[in-house]
């Protein structure tokens, strides 16, 4: 049977008429959806997913409510400082590990200064260390990286807990005693602590956005903690069950984050406790922080590829969701869709809708107050306002240098130090 030549009908079924389009064989129809899914994972990488993680915890604090963890229970920890060529801080990290105000008797200091070919390691057996610190330095000429520092240290270690930290950071007294009472809880393997960036105000553009981006993330990691886990710790602070350590593979990169990853992986929870804090200072310039950057870009893909499984939500529920809303999609999808947004975006511009030239607009004076806030920097001018897109945007670069480093097998265990503000 034919159809009838019904006039409203043939209006909207006519393959012509731009108001009705089956399927998605119209390329731009194929654009808008690819930029509003993309403007979607991108938005929800960055500041969705705070949101989203924002009302989880919320909701379950009508459920649950808060506890803090009480233990009177100090379980004898070692304090684990690996060192390389870190002579300008080694005196003020040993004389800051003293004022830690934990029993003496349930206290034991290991420096490892493996590779350091400064005077690291003097200073660390010539320091005047009272008659009641238990203390050990562990040096070997051949440099292999912090991980198989850390590593030598923990085949010594017979304490039920181990502290970690950088020797370029200052550490609150009360530090230790807040993260061991975690351990209470059994299911609770690694503590991470707070890392702070020390900003003075004469530093430049980066550091300041390195102060904003660690304030973002201590908030993320503390509801992390209370949704189920963190989604891995950082160097500067952190505890760990010795029995829940497992070797790491040498030619790890971001060793702090693989291993606490690993234990959340095998079933324990990652706490977070903003009282026991590290303090940094910030990167000494752009450049020194880029080193940073994409070195913890390149460590972060591999270690996407090696949590592969932990993509599987099926398998590791709650944890899954937080890996790849936190970690996996700033570090992979998030990065490749902004110059793909911004390339859409123009195409469908110049097709004369209003709403995408206001996008586009507002992408444009985006990135030009980031251009700005690099020539700024250049002259050594401050404006506060540009530090947020001008550091996101050296973010998601330092991700393209990091693949491409990685890929070329470029990004050794044996990276050179960042220089922070205040080394010569």
């Amino acid at each position: 049977m034919r159809c009838p030549n019904n006039p409203i009908l043939l209006q909207y079924a006519h393959p012509t008429n731009p108001r009705f389009t089956f399927g998605t064989s119209n390329p731009l129809r194929v654009f808008e959806i690819v930029f509003w899914l993309g403007l979607a994972l991108v938005f929800y990488a960055y500041l969705g997913y705070g949101l989203v993680l924002w009302a989880f915890v919320n909701v379950k604090r009508m459920f649950i409510p808060i506890k803090s963890p009480v233990s009177t229970d100090l379980p004898e920890v070692t304090f684990v400082v690996c060192a390389y060529n870190e002579e300008d801080w080694i005196r003020r990290k040993i004389d800051n590990s003293l004022t830690i105000e934990y029993p003496r008797t349930l206290l034991r200091f290991c420096f490892v200064t493996d590779g350091s070919d400064d005077h690291t390691e003097e200073l660390v057996r010539t320091y005047p260390f009272p008659p009641d610190v238990r203390w050990q330095l562990l040096h070997q000429p051949e440099r292999r990286g912090k991980i198989a520092a850390f590593q030598r240290a923990m085949q010594q270690i017979k304490s039920p807990v181990v502290v970690s930290t950088d020797a370029n950071t200052h550490v609150n007294p009360e530090a230790i005693r807040r993260l061991v009472r975690h351990f209470a809880d059994p299911q609770v393997g690694a503590v991470a602590g707070e890392k702070r960036i020390s900003m003075a105000e004469k530093d430049d553009a980066s550091s300041a956005g390195e102060g904003i981006y660690w304030k973002y993330e201590s908030l993320l990691k503390q509801w992390d903690a209370e949704l189920w886990s963190v989604v891995g710790a950082a160097g500067e602070l952190f505890a760990i069950r010795t029995e829940c350590y497992e070797p790491v593979p040498p030619d790890t990169l971001v060793e702090d984050f693989y291993l606490t990853m690993r234990i959340a992986q095998h079933g324990w929870r990652v706490q977070y406790e903003p009282e026991a804090w590290a303090a940094e200072a910030s990167s000494a310039s752009v450049a020194e922080e880029m080193k940073r950057k994409v070195r913890i870009a390149a460590g972060g893909l591999q270690a996407v590829w090696r949590l592969g499984s932990l993509l599987n939500p099926f398998q590791y529920g709650v944890l899954s969701f937080q890996y790849i809303s936190h970690r996996v999609l700033r570090w992979t999808l998030a990065p490749i869709l902004l110059p793909i947004l911004l390339i859409i975006n123009i195409i469908l511009a110049f097709q004369g809708s209003f709403y995408y030239q206001i996008l586009l607009l507002g992408q444009i004076i985006f990135y030009l107050a980031a251009l700005t806030g690099w020539i700024l920097e250049q002259k050594k001018l401050k404006v506060k306002i540009l530090f947020v897109p001008y550091y996101f945007c050296l973010m998601n670069w330092a991700m393209y240098a990091g693949f491409v480093r990685l890929m070329r097998g470029k990004q050794s265990v044996l990276w050179e130090k960042a220089k922070r503000a205040g080394e010569e």
